[in-house]
């Protein structure tokens, strides 16, 4: 299930709200530029071709306006949770499994799980982390529009770590 747990960031146990309504979840995340909407699922068979999954999916990604698309199959281990920005928007957008973002606002922390048809865009220089746990299980479209991608950059804060993540 999709869901948004809001905490403030001197308190890393427990969230002030948990939201699992795909509008309440939106307009929550809205509110910071964050875009979160679920998509209809495509016509995708398993084991498609990157260039099937993105082509599945070419209509909205136009709407939206990336210029480039990658596919994310992630089934090994994730490189630890580690807080950074991309200098440019970007999203990603589930077509199989789960993962979790967490977004670094003001004095405010977002966890942010998605998953099969989740779309969720992160804003530029917004602090974010993502989490795939420790069996990860994860096909997404990540979309940008930078011709070097969504470089990220950390920002050496370990705030990351003293947050639940998709396995807590």
């Amino acid at each position: 299930m999709s869901y948004v747990a809001v905490y403030h960031v001197a308190a890393p146990d427990t969230p002030n709200k948990v939201l699992t309504h795909v509008e309440d979840i939106a307009s929550t995340l809205a509110e910071h530029g964050v875009r979160f909407e679920r998509w209809q699922p495509g016509p995708i068979e398993k084991g498609a071709s990157d260039a099937v999954m993105i082509e599945a999916y070419r209509a909205p990604i136009n709407d939206l306006g990336y210029s480039n698309v990658e596919v994310l199959n992630i089934t090994h281990p994730f490189p630890a949770r580690a807080e950074q920005r991309c200098r440019d928007t970007h999203g990603y957008f589930f077509i199989a499994g789960q993962g979790l973002f967490g977004l670094h606002m003001g004095e405010d922390v977002y966890i942010v799980r998605c998953e099969k048809n989740d779309l969720l865009i992160v804003p530029a220089d917004t602090a974010h982390w993502l989490d795939f746990g420790e069996h990860p299980h994860a096909v997404a479209l990540r979309m940008f529009n930078s011709a070097e991608g969504c470089v990220p950059v950390l920002t050496a804060d370990a705030i990351a770590g003293c947050f639940p993540g998709l396995d807590d």
